[in-house]
């Protein structure tokens, strides 16, 4: 399966319709708890992860698939669930990939990406996270579960450890491992 930059947007325009009448999540933390990344930036989402050494492999990532573009667009409104280094490799372990074979083969890496991804009319803040199932940028559903909880396509659980890192094309929720689609 392929995916380009302009399936990748045009999939995103679906992610919120699964968000609506449900209840709220409590994340556990918030983003003031991280001294390397300001409360209110300037920044857009690629110079946030970027600037961030925990976010490493996701930059890498990110790189391999060819989407800095799209973490850079001005004016989006994009919800990035961000695994975290220790995260990424714990996935990568999990998986039985080497993190060579992942970011070769573009098509699967570029789907597993889209599953840490949300677009919709405005990101959404801890505040705005509601229980239930979404349709995430890939295409693929996942459930916001209480208490700061995801679960993947795979029913395997993530925590949300930091949220609300604020961006000027959307928001960053740090997690602690890699959302996997079917």
């Amino acid at each position: 399966m392929r995916f380009s930059q302009l399936a990748i947007i045009t999939g995103l325009a679906v992610s919120l319709s699964a968000l609506s009448g449900c209840n709220s999540i409590s994340p556990q933390q918030s983003h003031a708890q991280n001294a390397s990344i300001p409360a209110k930036s300037s920044l857009n989402l690629w110079q946030v992860v970027q600037n961030d050494p925990d976010f490493s492999l996701l930059v890498e990532a990110v790189q391999a698939a060819g989407l800095s573009n799209v973490l850079a667009k001005p004016n989006a409104n994009f919800t990035i669930f961000a695994p975290t280094n220790a995260a990424f490799n714990a996935g990568l372990q999990q998986a039985g990939f080497s993190k060579a074979a992942l970011f070769a083969n573009k098509p699967l890496l570029t789907k597993i990406l889209g599953y840490h991804v949300i677009y919709g009319d405005q990101p959404l803040y801890s505040q705005d996270l509601k229980v239930g199932n979404v349709v995430m940028l890939s295409n693929d559903t996942l459930m916001v579960a209480p208490k700061g909880q995801l679960i993947d396509e795979m029913g395997r659980s993530t925590n949300i450890i930091k949220t609300d890192i604020a961006a000027t094309n959307g928001v960053i929720h740090v997690i602690d491992h890699v959302l996997m689609p079917q």
